[in-house]
């Protein structure tokens, strides 16, 4: 658009057709992807207890990883607050993926990523297969989120997140002291740790930190 700033991808314009190239997103979503696989492997928590959820550009890269995620890997569902379907030309729905549930909340009176984009991203993905892709609007909001959007998304959550799972859907939490080191840095970064690792060396710093946080006395 003009100008230099952190994204998941190059934006030229928000206009309808500005959008197809989106230098650098399949990077990104690879990137997600490798996330995923992460948590996956360091939690034990299944693809199918995973929603993909951002704001703006994060949403627009959630619609455009998560309904194209292995079907092996399908997500829980798709939330995108104030966002769009990038790349439309290098958008397809992974086939078994179509009835994955996305919740689309964008403000009537955004700027920057108009409301008839949101109603354009709508129709293409249902066109393209999705079953379950529900637009709600906000009378007023511009390109932010207010209170009334964060209770419908709390509500899809809940519906597509439900509380009462059979056990193998529940994560699986190690003791500290039994994980990797791998493991251990997972954990951390996830949990929003990494500054209080810094010059960590030893596998027994990691473990301590891990345990502290889990005892509530970070």
């Amino acid at each position: 658009m003009g100008m230099p700033m952190p994204s998941w991808y190059d934006i030229t314009g928000l206009d309808e057709r500005s959008n197809e190239n989106c230098n650098g997103i399949i990077e990104s979503r690879d990137k997600i992807r490798s996330i995923l696989d992460d948590e996956a492997e360091n939690t034990k928590l299944p693809y199918h207890r995973m929603v993909l959820m951002g704001f703006s550009q994060g949403g627009a890269l959630s619609l455009f990883t998560g309904m194209q995620l292995p079907k092996e890997k399908k997500p829980a569902g798709v939330v995108l607050m104030s966002g769009y379907l990038p790349a439309q030309s290098q958008f397809t729905i992974t086939e078994g993926l179509n009835d994955v549930p996305i919740l689309h909340c964008h403000g009537e009176a955004d700027p920057m990523v108009v409301p008839a984009m949101a109603q354009k991203s709508q129709v293409a993905v249902k066109e393209m297969g999705a079953e379950s892709y529900e637009l709600k609007t906000y009378k007023g909001l511009p390109h932010s989120i207010n209170m009334d959007e964060i209770a419908d998304v709390a509500a899809f959550l809940k519906k597509v997140l439900p509380a009462d799972v059979d056990d193998s859907c529940k994560v699986e939490l190690k003791d500290p002291s039994s994980m990797s080191v791998k493991e251990l840095k997972a954990f951390i970064r996830n949990a929003g740790l990494t500054g209080k690792a810094l010059g960590f060396m030893e596998k027994s710093e990691f473990v301590r930190l891990v345990q502290d946080h889990r005892a509530g006395k970070l």
